[in-house]
């Protein structure tokens, strides 16, 4: 007996064994089991998420011998020559080879005669976007009014492209992409099934690969066991799909939380050694620092267990704004990795950035960097003097002094903050101070800021250490009596932006290529000099 594929063995047959699509599986149920049927249904969603298995089960359902129902008994001959694929009133149309006109109007003749074999002649149109447009608007009336014994199943890839005339005489449900979770499991039934043995590790890097397709996933289940000669590994997987272990990326971010270059610089060394991507590796560690930042705001989110508890640790370790910053850079550095001299370069560079923008990274110079001739030695003006390691340089502090107490503004120039707590303070006015105890008037649109106490927090930890003494902070939403920090800021811009264009409408030779030409100025395109 011949191999048949994992995709076609286990394509589900009923709505209750259909992994996914909760949403589409209710509405259907309740239509089915309430009679009231819509004469199209246009399904839409990326491949391998559904669209054609849910088609011929509606199909089965629309055809059972049992009468019309939302469970198909799967037994009766209508039921099994769906399966089968031999129904002779299930019409299954691929409008990628089927786009001409005259090939839907002989489509649509044959769609006036009552069905040969069930209940309804079920007509399955797949890629329907890829039609032309004539043959759109000769099925347009029959879309609209079709006779009884008719139902039509639209599919798509790509709804953009379906005229809204064809739309709005459809019910139209939109298939998600299966998650990572769903996928491991339904994997891991059909492996448990065939009797695969199997590393439940393998099954996510199979499930993170077939990017929300189940299809895919089954098609590369087929291609592991074939790799693995019967048995799925995780470093089988890994090799045959080219993918950075996780090893690698806890190598990375175990570096990153201890402000190690010399570390991440060995995990870089070791995945060239490999000649593993370095497009993927920045790919997969974005995703890392956004799962960690869903631990660290939303932890409910992360709905495998285990993968909470590995990524609590860098959750409570680094700071959640240094995790956006973070994040930020990856996907830059990724974008990047096409201008960088190469790719090993440019990863390392993302790399070296993720240290440097690091706040609480020491600035020692070369840190983490190998020695050799290729690199030069420190000039004389930065070496290290023969006592600098028994008597550190103490740390400068700012002056209280420097700024009155009611000056806000001159405070926050000497705080330097960074991040959301410089947002937040920037948008306040100072409403109050005493001796202990400073209170802030937040503007009402920027109420969002306060969400987090993470950076209230800091910033009162570095109020105290500006003025010397503990004190509480406390920040009240109202309305403002004077000017923020962020709102002088702006009308400075503001200022320097209208001089700006001023003096360009004032010079001669602009207002001469004005005048000759009937020209206007992009005030958008000028920016001050100073």
């Amino acid at each position: 007996m011949s191999y048949q594929v994992l995709a076609r063995k286990w394509r589900p047959r009923s709505f209750a064994t259909l992994v996914g699509q909760e949403h589409v599986v209710r509405a259907l149920t309740h239509a089915l089991d309430q009679q009231r049927l819509h004469h199209a249904y246009l399904f839409t969603g990326t491949r391998g998420v559904g669209k054609t298995t849910i088609a011929r089960i509606l199909a089965k359902a629309l055809n059972c011998e049992t009468g019309v129902t939302s469970t198909p008994c799967g037994v009766c001959s209508a039921c099994q020559e769906i399966d089968a694929g031999r129904f002779v009133d299930l019409i299954e149309v691929d409008a990628a080879t089927n786009t001409k006109v005259d090939e839907m109007r002989q489509l649509l003749e044959n769609a006036a005669y009552a069905p040969t074999r069930g209940r309804y002649k079920v007509y399955v149109i797949d890629e329907v976007h890829m039609l032309s447009t004539s043959a759109f608007n000769a099925m347009l009336k029959t879309l609209e009014e079709p006779p009884e014994h008719i139902k039509f199943i639209l599919a798509t890839t790509d709804p953009q492209k379906i005229p809204v005339t064809v739309l709005s005489r459809c019910l139209q449900f939109n298939l998600k992409q299966m998650p990572q979770n769903q996928i491991v499991e339904h994997l891991a039934r059909i492996l448990e099934a065939e009797q695969v043995p199997f590393e439940p590790a393998a099954l996510r890097h199979i499930a993170k690969g077939a990017a929300g397709s189940m299809r895919d996933a089954l098609s590369l289940l087929d291609q592991a066991i074939a790799h693995g000669a019967g048995r799925i590994e995780e470093a089988g997987v890994r090799d045959m799909l080219g993918t950075v272990g996780e090893d690698h990326l806890f190598a990375l971010l175990d570096a990153l939380a201890g402000r190690d270059a010399q570390a991440m610089l060995a995990v870089a060394a070791a995945m060239d050694a490999r000649s593993l991507s370095f497009d993927s590796a920045l790919q997969e560690l974005a995703t890392q620092l956004h799962r960690i930042a869903l631990v660290q705001l939303a932890p409910e989110a992360i709905i495998d267990e285990v993968e909470r508890a590995r990524l609590t640790g860098y959750a409570s370790g680094l700071d959640a704004e240094f995790v956006q910053l973070c994040y930020q850079i990856v996907i830059n550095g990724r974008g990047d990795l096409a201008l960088a001299p190469d790719e090993y370069a440019g990863f390392l560079m993302t790399l070296l950035r993720l240290i440097a923008f690091n706040p609480e990274t020491p600035p020692a110079l070369g840190a983490g960097l190998p020695d050799g001739p290729g690199r030069a030695a420190a000039p004389p003006s930065v070496a290290a003097k023969p006592d600098a390691a028994e008597k550190p340089a103490a740390a400068a502090k700012p002056d209280p002094a420097a700024a009155p107490a009611g000056d806000w503004h001159g405070v926050l120039a000497q705080l330097k903050l960074g991040g959301m707590v410089r947002e937040l303070a920037h948008h306040c006015e100072l409403a109050e101070r005493s001796e202990g105890a400073i209170r802030l008037r937040l503007d009402p649109a920027h109420k969002s800021l306060l969400m987090n106490k993470a950076p209230q927090e800091k910033l009162q930890a570095a109020l105290a250490a500006h003025f010397g003494h503990p004190l509480r902070l406390a920040v009240e939403i109202g309305g403002l009596n004077g000017e923020t920090p962020a709102q002088r800021d702006q009308n400075v811009r503001t200022e320097k932006q209208n001089r700006a264009i001023a003096s360009l409408e004032q010079d001669a030779f602009v207002r001469d290529m004005i005048e000759t030409f009937d020209a206007t100025i992009n005030e958008q395109s000028i920016r001050p000099l100073n």
